[in-house]
């Protein structure tokens, strides 16, 4: 039976994914480098050390990726004190799973944003632990984090499910051993290939339910 639900954050939780392109092609362009066509799909689950070397190195930043990092998150975490983008019922999609399951955070985002988020939004202490990638060997589509978020959870990743919404956090959900909840985003729809991966298919956040996560491995 699953006993606990570990939550992505960008595109799951927080409508982060065009903020994240617009801050990161916006320093490309600055900066006199190319935006490739696949470099959003591309950089979609990639750790801070990760996506700050292929914005440097790949893409033409320049710099060193430590200070490619450090100016992208001082520009995101400037965009998120001006708006904090939830996505709509997020918050009581939290509460709503909390109240009969364990939870945990798995992302992308560096430590610094993703404390920042559940501050503000009001829902820090309801999750046990949360990993960023940073933490980890390596990001999305790696199942790193998952297993990070299992292992501090002191359960077995066949005892968790995921809730994810890209094709690299799904597919890190999927190697992991985790149930896995896909709720994609229309303006970044995974790949056919990892959205099989999923056990359930929702809309919305609304759908996610306590009955659902129960039927994943019942």
């Amino acid at each position: 039976m699953i006993q606990a639900v570990v939550f992505d954050l960008d595109g799951v939780l927080i409508d982060t994914e065009p903020v994240w392109e617009e801050v990161r092609r916006g320093l490309v362009a600055e900066s006199g480098g190319t935006w490739l066509p696949d470099a959003q799909t591309r950089l979609m689950g990639m750790s801070t050390g990760e996506w700050s070397r292929y914005l440097a190195e790949d893409l033409g930043v320049g710099g060193t990726p430590e200070e490619v990092a450090a100016e992208v998150l001082r520009r995101m975490a400037a965009r998120y004190e001006t708006a904090l983008p939830l996505i709509p019922g997020a918050v009581e999609a939290v509460r709503r799973i909390g109240a009969e399951y364990r939870l945990a955070v798995a992302s992308s985002s560096a430590r610094v944003l993703i404390d920042h988020v559940l501050a503000a939004a009001g829902i820090t202490a309801l999750f046990e632990t949360t990993v960023s990638t940073e933490e980890v060997p390596r990001g999305k589509p790696a199942p790193d984090a998952y297993l990070t978020a299992a292992s501090r959870l002191g359960l077995a990743p066949e005892r968790c499910a995921a809730v994810e919404d890209s094709s690299n956090g799904l597919r890190s959900a999927s190697a992991a051993g985790l149930a896995v909840v896909a709720i994609p985003q229309p303006a970044y729809p995974p790949a056919g290939d990892a959205l099989m991966l999923a056990d359930s298919l929702l809309t919305s956040l609304a759908e996610l339910t306590p009955e659902l996560i129960a039927s994943l491995r019942d």
